[in-house]
């Protein structure tokens, strides 16, 4: 039997059936969860799709952050399993305080889509093993809150133990401080990050590249080889 993979659906979600094709595509199977259910169905990883979940009202994933399903998510991401945040995913995360920092406003206000290019900095995690560390990708990025930022203190521990996981390069789209696109977690299961690899898993789509296909296939080696 393949290995499970839950993608989350909240109000607002937008990219649920994109992420449930990606994983799809990478010999997974995708299992849909709604936010109102605190079962997981037994599934082995969970996706927190982008989107503007509840609108964004208050701040995006604010009121993400009290689902029933996040309930178990983070209960369950605390006790290994591995979790990815996409975009308002990524938010939700920090909102669950999952990932240290928070996401603001683009520092020049303005919602943005682009493809934009990507320094991979952490291979080594539950979701980014496929990679190899200073490859440079290309993903779709689409957003209006995507700004990351978190204390001095939060920063430099973030580099010291290698827990930042892709940075932006040639440009920074949105005045994420030091360039920062993706966090992990200590335990390297936890990744959340700004820009939509799901968008990038087949050459007729997106980008017209599967740059983002590896988190999909990273995630897929570690379950089987668990």
């Amino acid at each position: 039997m393949t290995a499970r993979v839950g993608v989350v659906t909240f109000p607002g979600t937008l990219d649920d059936r994109d992420t449930q094709r990606a994983v799809r595509i990478a010999g997974l199977e995708p299992v849909p969860l709604w936010h109102r259910d605190k079962d997981l169905k037994q599934v082995d990883a969970v996706v927190l799709p982008g989107g503007f979940s509840y609108g964004d009202y208050l701040r995006a994933g604010a009121i993400s952050r009290f689902s029933p399903v996040m309930e178990t998510v983070i209960e369950q991401a605390k006790g290994g399993m591995p979790v990815l945040g996409i975009c308002n995913g990524f938010q939700v995360l920090t909102e669950t305080h999952l990932l240290p920092g928070a996401m603001l406003r683009n520092n020049h206000l303005h919602f943005i889509c682009r493809d934009q290019k990507l320094r991979v900095e952490n291979a080594d995690t539950a979701w980014t093993a496929d990679y190899e560390a200073g490859q440079e990708i290309s993903v779709p990025l689409k957003n209006i809150d995507g700004r990351y930022v978190a204390d001095e203190r939060t920063l430099d521990e973030l580099e010291a133990e290698g827990r930042v996981v892709f940075r932006y390069l040639d440009v920074n789209p949105n005045g994420s401080l030091r360039d920062i696109a993706g966090i992990t977690n200590a335990a390297g299961n936890v990744v959340g990050l700004m820009p939509h690899p799901e968008h990038a898993v087949e050459p007729l789509v997106g980008t017209g590249r599967t740059d983002g296909l590896g988190f999909f296939t990273s995630i897929l080696k570690k379950l089987v080889n668990a």
